[in-house]
């Protein structure tokens, strides 16, 4: 049987690849049948669910909940997605203007209280401009990476207890922060991406792991990001070997065939 890695701190751990499944946001609808046939076939209403217990079963080490404006809410399909598994760690992908800091933390300690402490966060903070405005977000520019920071620094702050008091540009909270049990369990692992300096001094103050695109510039990219874990999106296996060495150790793929992606696992475990 698989293990499963535990996600070693930030800046330690050895330089283990591990694989993360993106989950789907949405249900696609069955092939209609004539209508003289009677539909008998189950409603389809949980594909995210259904593929985080394939890699569960199948040894991944994660899955990923992608932000999707026309989708799912991510943290509903991820605590969905917890409640199915027993190892699989999840990440939620979010805007940080969803919801205020605290209301975030609160939901997200409630959820690793749970799960055994296996919901991670993604932060999606560059957004296109009209998939913003839909979301009611009008913010542009730097001030997106400046609230992103005020968002982490003051889910941190609550979620470590109190009291908290913090007074920002964009958020404001006086004598705030959670008590046991909601403090009890670690903070949400934080990943976050992009490449402009905004991107990197974020992922520098607050992440876990940095997200590269594939083909990013990681000769020029990973130095601004020392202590960090790396992580990459892939559209096949082919370039693992690649990018494993290139000190990325978190791979994200988008498959229907999870149980594929488990042997190659098992077939890296036993050749290492």
């Amino acid at each position: 049987m698989m293990t499963h890695p535990e996600t070693p701190p930030r800046g330690g751990g050895p330089a283990t690849s591990r694989f993360h499944v993106v989950l789907p946001t949405r249900s696609t609808a069955a092939p209609e049948l004539p209508a003289f046939v009677a539909d008998v076939r189950p409603a389809l209403t949980d594909p995210a669910g259904r593929t985080a217990v394939a890699a569960d079963l199948a040894g991944l080490a994660g899955a990923l909940v992608p932000f999707d404006p026309g989708g799912q809410e991510s943290l509903t399909v991820a605590a969905n997605a917890l409640r199915r598994t027993r190892h699989l760690r999840v990440v939620a992908g979010f805007h940080a203007a969803a919801a205020t800091p605290v209301y975030v933390a609160k939901l997200s300690a409630s959820l690793q209280r749970f799960a055994a402490g296996r919901l991670g966060w993604r932060l999606a903070v560059d957004l296109d401009a009209d998939a913003a405005r839909a979301q009611g977000d009008f913010l542009t520019g730097p001030d997106r990476y400046a609230r992103a920071d005020e968002f982490l620094t003051v889910a941190k702050g609550v979620w470590h207890g109190g009291p908290f008091d913090f007074r920002g540009e964009f958020y404001e909270v006086a004598a705030g922060g959670f008590g046991p049990p909601l403090s009890a369990p670690p903070f949400p692992e934080v990943q976050l991406s992009g490449t402009s300096p905004e991107a990197l001094a974020l992922s520098r103050r607050h992440a876990d792991v940095h997200v590269f695109a594939e083909d990013d510039d990681l000769d020029a990219l990973v130095p601004e990001l020392p202590g960090l874990r790396y992580g990459v999106h892939l559209a096949s296996l082919d370039r693992v070997a690649e990018y494993a060495g290139r000190s990325v150790t978190e791979f994200f793929l988008q498959t229907e065939d999870v149980y594929h992606l488990g042997e190659h696992v098992k077939e890296r475990t036993v050749a290492g």
